[in-house]
């Protein structure tokens, strides 16, 4: 895939539109690599000048701030400042809404300060601007979609309506979940959670939330976050759910309604 690095960029003396930052799951897990790949099919697709920081992006440091572990987080968020400020850079997008919200609302206090947006936001924004069309939203036709929430995303940042204007543009019925906006439920792996083992409990985070989501009878759970994606497609499993409700990020679902990925469904 043609993706090129603001080094490239500034060593011909360009300035991208937007810098999009991948983030670990984004770039390392199997899974979120497909987002990832979702994402930037969308930006090529409509020309979009964006580059990576590419080797020179590490973890932006919210799962060590979460444990409590602030010397490592600012020492990961200072390396990563002095790149993008080397880089003069001034708008960010990423996938993943823990990164979209350290970079945010945690970087300016390091001296960290940039337009920071969510993909959902973004995508929506072009959306909005016309320079998304949908060729292929019919493959979604008589699918039901419900949309999962993301912490990060929705009470951290009260982005709740962004995510579901874009899943508007497919041709499916959007069913909302019992637990949905401001009364959302947690996937279970915020707060680096996803790195530890389960506390003592009657039943797993993620697991109460597939049966709300089987509740809706929707054939797709839609998320927004790398993290609420592994947690649903866990807890898919562990219900045995794996041929009725299939877990894919808002990005895989509009590029699907632009024709450029096949959705399976099977």
């Amino acid at each position: 895939m043609e993706v090129k690095t603001m080094a490239e960029y500034a060593a011909n003396g360009e300035t991208p539109e937007v810098l999009f930052w991948v983030g670990c799951a984004g770039s390392f897990d199997q899974r979120a690599q497909k987002i990832t790949r979702s994402f930037v099919k969308i930006l090529n697709h409509l020309n979009i000048k964006f580059a990576v920081l590419g080797t020179e992006e590490s973890c932006n440091g919210d799962p060590a701030k979460r444990a409590g572990n602030e010397f490592v987080y600012q020492m990961l968020a200072l390396q990563n400042i002095q790149i993008l400020n080397g880089y003069g850079v001034k708008k960010i997008v990423a996938t993943c809404p823990h990164c979209f919200n350290i970079l945010k609302n945690e970087y300016p206090s390091l001296g960290g300060n940039y337009e920071v947006l969510h993909h959902a936001t973004y995508l929506q924004q072009l959306i909005n601007e016309g320079r998304i069309k949908m060729t292929d939203a019919n493959v979604f036709k008589g699918k039901k979609i419900t949309y999962h929430d993301s912490c990060y995303l929705g009470r951290a940042n009260e982005i709740y309506e962004a995510p579901r204007k874009v899943l508007e543009q497919l041709d499916a019925d959007l069913v909302e979940m019992k637990s949905c906006r401001t009364k959302g439920l947690c996937c279970g792996a915020g707060g680096s959670q996803m790195f530890k083992e389960d506390e003592p409990g009657a039943k797993r985070i993620n697991i109460a939330r597939i049966e709300e989501v089987v509740e809706t009878e929707a054939q797709i759970v839609a998320s927004a976050c790398p993290f609420c994606n592994t947690m649903l497609t866990d807890g898919v499993k562990a219900k045995e759910k794996q041929q009725q409700v299939k877990v894919f990020d808002i990005a895989e679902l509009l590029a699907a309604g632009q024709g450029l990925e096949t959705i399976n469904f099977q």
